[in-house]
């Protein structure tokens, strides 16, 4: 996981000298993100402050650098980076960057057996020309879905999650890894949903949307629900706001891409996230990748009778780069 070098902090200070609209002395929390020359804006205030010196988790700054108007500070504020004012001809500045922290997933094996006896194989049946053919097409059937239930959903041994002869190793899907951005209805910054419950609604939706985007570099672009969200979405639309002509023989309750302010996302449906859950989801960070050359395939077994025999199997992972960009709700009603 890859990350750019922060541009927030916020004032660790009880008290100010000689007041919170003068003092030029600001204790933060994370010192090392500042260096001499930046730009600093106290909360939501107008004022724009310089720093000219860090000592640790100490700034020397001068107040309403450029004339901006004065303004509080108080512990707990937060000091956004608005950028660094650079000298002319200065040297180059000390080098800053963020280490990258390896993330992992684990590869889980999917496998079916086929078997036909040898009578089944040589007689015709209605619409089947190939016993054995047809039932290895239902396997892969079935084994993609519970690939793509596994994906969403999955979750690795607490112990040895590699695997062993004697613990199967198993994947983690996308609910087990989104870790920092969970949220619940009327919690944390999101508003309360439908009639004041739990029931999703744009406000809800929109609120997890913005608090992924202040805080992270991706941009949610997809949306996965089950179809008591969907329906919920689909209820977006009033029917105070359709319009129909008098030849106009269909009636219309779909949203199949959702526009906002935060981004424009497919909706997409799947029939294995919790009822009670949405994704919201950067697909350009995601993807599901079989293990080299173990992609589904079938493998005929050795003759042990009079009987056609095989397996079918596939070994897949999920990809699943920069956690922080995804977001879950939870806890949506969902009847």
């Amino acid at each position: 996981m890859d990350a750019l070098l922060p541009n927030t902090d916020t004032i660790n200070q009880g008290s100010f000298v000689p007041n919170a609209q003068d003092c030029t002395a600001i204790t933060v929390n994370n010192g090392g993100r500042f260096q001499v020359g930046d730009l600093l804006r106290p909360g939501n205030a107008a004022e724009v402050m310089s720093v000219t010196a860090v000592a640790g988790n100490n700034l020397t700054v001068v107040r309403r650098y450029g004339n901006t108007p004065a303004s509080s500070v108080s512990n707990g504020l937060k000091l956004t980076i608005l950028g660094n004012a650079a000298l002319e001809g200065a040297d180059s500045p000390a080098v800053r960057f963020t280490a990258r922290a390896r993330r992992q997933n684990y590869t889980q094996i999917f496998s079916a057996a086929v078997e036909v006896s040898g009578t089944m194989q040589a007689t015709r049946l209605l619409g089947v020309r190939d016993e054995a053919d047809y039932q290895k097409q239902e396997r892969i059937r079935e084994l993609l879905r519970d690939l793509e239930n596994c994906v969403i959903n999955g979750t690795a041994p607490a112990a040895t999650p590699q695997g062993s002869v004697s613990v199967r190793r198993s994947m983690n899907g996308i609910v087990k890894q989104i870790v920092t951005n969970q949220y619940l209805p009327n919690t944390g910054g999101i508003p309360p949903g439908g009639g004041g419950g739990t029931d999703l609604n744009e406000a809800v939706l929109n609120a997890a949307l913005r608090l992924t985007w202040d805080q992270s570099q991706g941009a949610i672009d997809t949306i996965v629900v089950g179809g008591v969200q969907k329906r919920r979405i689909n209820g977006f639309i009033s029917t105070a706001s359709r319009a129909y002509a008098p030849e106009d023989r269909k009636l219309g309750e779909l949203v199949s891409v959702y526009e906002s302010d935060f981004g424009v996302c497919r909706v997409v449906v799947s029939r294995w996230v919790p009822a009670d859950t949405v994704l919201l989801l950067d697909s350009s960070r995601i993807e599901v990748l079989p293990l080299a050359a173990r992609s589904f395939a079938y493998k005929p077994l050795g003759v042990g009778g009079d009987r056609v025999s095989g397996l079918v199997v596939g070994e897949y992972t999920l990809e699943f780069k920069n956690e922080n960009a995804h977001a879950v709700v939870r806890g949506l009603s969902t009847t």
